[in-house]
């Protein structure tokens, strides 16, 4: 693995033909055979023991793990993909990989609106029993990962980078929650720092764990499409969030409907097609509920003018014909139980 000039793809060629402990002796025409540069020739002829014992001292942490494409414990669903990691490197409940995952990717600048949907899916799903796998990115990522802990659920996150390293750095605090509650996972070795073509490869391995991958908001050209491809060509089930024509952040989920997602509104549209995946049938009342508590009149009827996309206060003056101080005071009430959040520009939007 710590040879240059070798990916995954030559790694698993070189594995068919031999155990790795048997290149060490292999000649060298053989090996340019195998596709190997004469670059990675001479470093196998000549190792550099020094970094391999630095990866092995990590090993030794407690918490830190090793899985390699050969060993039993390697999940099956990551070999179905066209090019599995030979190596996983691992920190937390490494059996996690193991267990039903569905994957929630999206913008890494979301709206409010995406936010909030990402973690109530994800906190829902999660306390059904699935684990919720995502990439530690900014924004959905973010907010699939704290939906699952919010619920006492397991999150998996695939990072970038090897796993000393925390990428972005404001998420040094999430990173250690997901250690201590599920596990980080990456192909990259210890020392390895963020580069941009590391994350698209880190989308496969996203995609290959999942049963299952939800976008909720993308745009037309985003890492998130990227990843959802993936999972069509790996033969996952894909689910995206619809949304307004006139919202850039819904243009790449809804053009992953018109080329075969599955629609989704709530919960139970995933579980259609998931639920198989726990032997007992899961009743309506597991998934947590979104129905209306105590509103009185007025307020019912201020919440059936706020839209489901940005609405503003000049709006609902006009629809309603209540005065602005009396459309605050109920839209405080709102926003406090949960039925609106606050959007950009003094506007609302409903969420339930």
């Amino acid at each position: 693995m710590r040879t240059p000039g070798i990916g995954s793809k030559t790694f698993l060629k070189c594995l068919e033909y031999c155990p790795p402990e048997q290149l060490f002796s292999t000649s060298r025409d053989t090996l340019l055979k195998l596709g190997l540069r004469r670059q990675s020739i001479d470093a196998i002829k000549n190792p550099d023991w020094s970094i391999v014992e630095q990866d092995l001292l990590w090993l030794e942490q407690d918490g830190n793990h090793i899985l390699l494409f050969t060993d039993q414990d390697y999940p099956p669903q990551l070999k179905e993909i066209p090019d599995p990691p030979p190596i996983l490197f691992a920190r937390g409940d490494v059996d996690l990989i193991h267990f039903p995952q569905i994957a929630i990717v999206g913008s890494r600048n979301p709206s409010s609106s995406g936010i909030q949907i990402a973690t109530e899916f994800a906190s829902n799903l999660a306390s059904i029993g699935f684990t919720i796998t995502s990439g530690l990115a900014l924004g959905i990522d973010a907010a699939g990962h704290r939906g699952a802990l919010a619920v006492k659920g397991k999150t998996i996150a695939v990072t970038g980078t090897g796993l000393d390293r925390v990428y972005p750095a404001a998420h040094k605090e999430l990173a250690t929650e997901i250690i201590n509650n599920g596990v980080l996972i990456s192909e990259f070795p210890p020392g390895t720092s963020a580069k941009a073509n590391h994350f698209p490869r880190r989308n496969r391995i996203i995609s290959g764990l999942c049963v299952g991958l939800l976008v909720v908001e993308a745009a037309k050209q985003s890492g998130s499409l990227i990843s959802a491809r993936m999972a069509l060509e790996q033969n996952r089930e894909v689910f995206a969030i619809p949304g307004s024509i006139h919202n850039p952040l819904a243009r790449g989920c809804n053009a992953l409907i018109q080329e075969g997602a599955k629609l989704v509104e709530t919960t139970h549209d995933i579980l259609d097609e998931l639920g198989h995946f726990f032997h007992q049938p899961i009743a309506q009342g597991d998934i947590a509920s979104t129905q209306a508590t105590n509103l009185d009149a007025e307020q019912q009827n201020l919440l059936n003018y706020v839209l489901y996309s940005p609405t503003s206060i000049d709006q609902l003056v006009n629809e309603t014909g209540f005065s602005v101080e009396i459309i605050a005071s109920h839209l405080l009430i709102l926003e406090i139980q949960g039925y609106i959040i606050a959007t950009n520009g003094g506007t609302y939007t409903r969420i339930k």
